[in-house]
């Protein structure tokens, strides 16, 4: 579904992405690992067209889309959770449900509804700004809103950064929930332990390029990844 190969991406004249690749096939969950600073965010916002790549390719359902507007790239069926949640402060939850509602891809699992039925506190909030919400909230509706696009592939960058505990284990549910519906997901988290309980295969990712992708119980099994390539 998503394929990404020799991706290399720059801010101005400081090249941050240098060699980076991954695949996320129908139904699957990947994650994408990394410290911080190593270029995972880059690498979201130039398969979504909001960084455009330098060199290497981005396919999706077998179109090229590197290059093009984020707006066509939405278009072909990809949804974006962004880091720092990013909802419309001054909508309310359901205008920023409408907002984004589509069935571009020919699909119309998610209305309000569906949504309101996966995150009951929205439903109780549906009335509140963007801006009433606890951060917990924002995420929920940050998902929600992606979900309303009706997405073939979804996108979360920073998943659970920040989140108390309780909200957390709400959103990994959620999650896995999503995958047993076999919504193909890349996401990305610090939590390796959770990410392991559901997630398919994982990529990760050094100094901008890609040095390493396997499944949870070969990444759980050798504790030298964690040292040498996620541990601060």
């Amino acid at each position: 579904m998503l394929s990404v190969r020799h991706l290399q991406a720059s801010y101005g004249a400081a090249q941050v992405l240098f060699d980076v690749s991954l695949d996320v096939g129908p139904g699957e969950v990947v994650t994408l690992l990394g410290r911080n600073g190593m270029g995972k965010t880059t690498t979201v916002r130039s398969i979504m067209g909001l960084l455009r790549p330098r060199a290497g390719e981005v396919r999706f359902d077998g179109v090229a889309v590197a290059g093009l507007a984020p707006y066509r790239i939405a278009q072909t069926g990809i949804g974006l959770v962004p880091e720092g949640r990013q909802v419309f402060p001054t909508l309310t939850v359901e205008e920023n449900l409408v907002a984004t509602a589509s069935t571009r891809t020919g699909s119309r699992r998610w209305t309000l509804d569906a949504v309101y039925e996966l995150f009951p506190r929205l439903k109780e909030r549906r009335a509140n700004l963007g801006t009433q919400l606890s951060g917990g909230e924002q995420q929920m509706l940050a998902i929600g809103r992606a979900l309303m696009t009706n997405p073939k592939l979804l996108i979360l960058d920073e998943a659970t950064e920040g989140l108390a505990p309780l909200i957390r284990a709400e959103i990994w549910s959620c999650l896995k929930r999503l995958k047993g519906e076999r919504q193909s997901i890349l996401v990305i988290d610090k939590n390796i332990g959770a990410l392991t309980t559901f997630a398919d295969r994982h990529v990760i990712i050094e100094k901008g390029r890609s040095v390493w992708t396997g499944t949870s119980e070969e990444l759980l099994g050798d504790p030298t990844l964690k040292d040498r390539y996620l541990h601060v």
